[in-house]
């Protein structure tokens, strides 16, 4: 019987390292913060936070509803669903008391969203030419400007963007293939590979200047993008995922552009955007991004295409 027993709790160990094996650990994180904000609500009430019960959800989400948008709603029900999974609860998110709470919050308060802004083709270059006027350790500039190309042109996650290795690049005579071994959308990490080809204007090619950065970085292998030592020195550790944030606004702050709503994921959504002006469909778009489903990458091309397809074009004046 104790064998059993000791077999059970094995079994019940495994399973629940599996439960948070299928998610990223950065998932995992997010939902853990997002549980938080639910647990302190809970214990300032008298509420039991986990388990909790439908109920007590839909009254947070009240409570919530008067500073926070609807996608935050969404996005901590799952977060307070995925905890109590992973401590063995059940907790119906399908309950009426949560989802009609939820459609009238969304009628009371609407649910566009207002995301943040891409980084169209003009703020690229304007990025480029500020860090070739204001940079003159070429280590550095070959960095930033490789760090910012390769991001737009591979429609990158910033979190990609960073984890890219040495050993991921292979350059080919159209340009240079990337392995992106695992992404936000890739638990598995089966794995997927982009190709960005050489430009024209050799000043804002991605793939020239990731060579020129390879040359002057002399790097041959591990992470690609490393950070400076305060003497400029190049090290042997990644970026991390908000140095490409600050990177970015720090850049265009110089190149005099309001930089309060860029974020890392500028490059990412800048490169649909720009990608479905010049007239790419949405399949190919989807095949340089990643994007799982269409639903996001129609809506890069609907507000692309706002002016171009805007029927006050065909109105003579």
């Amino acid at each position: 019987m104790n064998e059993l027993t000791t077999d059970l709790k094995l079994l019940h160990e495994e399973t629940l390292n599996n439960l948070k094996r299928s998610k990223a650990s950065n998932t995992l994180r997010a939902y853990k913060s997002d549980f938080k904000d639910f647990r302190a609500f809970c214990l300032k009430h008298g509420f039991n936070a986990l388990p909790t019960e439908p109920k007590i959800v839909s009254l947070y989400l009240t409570h919530l509803s008067k500073t926070s948008s609807t996608s935050t709603l969404r996005r901590r029900i799952v977060a307070i669903a995925m905890l109590h999974k992973l401590k063995g609860h059940y907790l119906d998110t399908k309950h009426p008391l949560i989802i009609e709470n939820l459609m009238g919050i969304k009628r009371v308060k609407g649910s566009i969203q207002k995301g943040k802004k891409p980084l169209l083709i003009n703020h690229l270059k304007a990025l480029i030419n500020v860090i070739d006027k204001e940079i003159d350790n070429k280590v550095k500039k070959f960095r930033d400007k490789s760090l910012f190309l390769i991001g737009f042109g591979g429609g990158f996650r910033r979190n990609e963007l960073i984890s890219i290795n040495f050993e991921d690049l292979e350059f080919v005579p159209e340009g240079v293939k990337i392995t992106i071994r695992r992404s936000k959308t890739d638990q598995l990490g089966e794995g997927m590979v982009k190709g960005i080809p050489y430009f024209k204007n050799e000043i804002y090619c991605p793939v020239t200047n990731l060579k020129k950065w390879l040359e002057f970085s002399s790097i041959k292998s591990g992470p690609l993008f490393r950070r400076f030592s305060r003497g400029l020195t190049l090290t042997d550790k990644r970026l991390t995922d908000q140095s490409v944030v600050l990177l970015l606004k720090n850049y265009l702050n110089l190149a005099g552009i309001e930089n309060t709503n860029f974020s890392g994921h500028s490059l990412r959504s800048g490169f649909a955007t720009v990608a479905a002006e010049s007239g790419a469909d949405e399949r190919s778009i989807m095949a340089m991004t990643g994007h799982k489903t269409a639903q996001m990458v129609r809506r890069y091309i609907k507000e692309a295409n706002i002016f171009k397809n805007n029927a006050l074009n065909k109105i003579k004046i």
